[in-house]
């Protein structure tokens, strides 16, 4: 499948769909497009909008500007609660709220459950570019602390209570990005107490989070939708066969498609959804499964019931 490009029969189902996880330029990392360069490729094809994620920044402001460049396209801000926006910070979730951003990503690369920037690593092993600026800024003295969202009881944060009151009050999506699998339940159940209507568990089949299907249907059936990203299998991280056994079971209605793609190695933003697609085609899904994961439920979460 690398190097190919999506069928006609793809291109077309996949109109009027969000990606909901895209890392675009500029950006710390290279990335394969800017947001406006995004932005005017998803015109072209028909696709609502996307998310731009940074795992460093909110990225409201860029998303006000390429939506005012590219008319016609949603792209939407968002902010990641790493150490380099002050970790659970209400007040940095407040002003991206206020500048426009839909969707919260809780830490990522500075997640209690991502050592990797934090810990020495084994001789010769190969790090991801985050986790090598990390140990680069602590030899430089500045530090990338872990954000932990729970205490040693499992009881969420009472700073991560502020910032699910912030996103109720906004109506934001909440995506729990690569926190570990109790940290996850302890986030969902505390976010729909709070409640927060549109949570995303984050790349389910991802390794550091690798949920397994029990804890999925136990996910889904607490009003969660499960991100089922391209890049996951597509880069060996997850068979395909496991990834569609998931959809099945865990149920069409609480699934969504992304990409999390952006990177210069794989494939154009634009066509990761409708590549997905055709694998999805391939093992049987309908085209009315398929809108529903890539068009409906997408469209929900950043724009239906406001």
């Amino acid at each position: 499948m690398e190097g190919s490009k999506p069928s006609k029969r793809a291109i077309e189902l996949a109109k009027g769909a969000y990606d909901l996880h895209v890392h675009s330029a500029p950006d710390l990392m290279e990335r394969i497009n800017n947001d406006i360069e995004i932005a005017e490729r998803f015109k072209n094809r028909g696709m609502k909008g996307f998310v731009i994620k940074s795992h460093y920044e909110s990225t409201a402001a860029r998303a006000a500007l390429a939506r005012y460049v590219v008319p016609g396209v949603n792209v939407v801000g968002a902010i990641t609660l790493n150490s380099a926006v002050g970790g659970l910070n209400a007040l940095a979730v407040e002003i991206a709220a206020r500048q426009g951003a839909r969707l919260v990503w809780l830490p990522t690369v500075d997640a209690v459950n991502e050592p990797a920037g934090r810990v020495e690593p084994e001789p010769g092993a190969k790090l991801p570019f985050w986790a090598k600026m990390q140990h680069q800024l602590r030899k430089e003295g500045v530090d990338s602390p872990p954000v932990p969202v729970i205490d040693p009881q499992g009881k969420v944060l009472p700073a991560l209570v502020q910032v699910l009151k912030s996103i109720a009050k906004h109506d934001m999506i909440l995506a729990t990005a690569h926190l570990g699998r109790d940290e996850i339940f302890a986030v969902v159940d505390a976010a729909v107490e709070i409640g927060v209507r549109r949570i995303i568990v984050t790349h389910p089949e991802f390794p550091s989070q690798n949920l397994s299907l029990d804890d999925q249907l136990k996910l889904a059936a607490k009003g969660a939708y499960l991100e089922r990203c391209f890049t996951t299998p597509f880069t060996g991280k997850v068979s395909w066969e496991k990834t569609f056994e998931h959809i099945r079971k865990a149920g069409i209605a609480r699934s969504i498609l992304s990409t999390d793609l952006g990177q210069p190695h794989n494939p154009p933003v634009e066509d990761g959804i409708p590549l997905f697609i055709d694998r999805l085609l391939e093992a049987g899904f309908t085209e009315e499964e398929i809108h529903t994961m890539a068009v409906k439920n997408t469209v929900w979460l950043v724009e239906g019931g406001r």
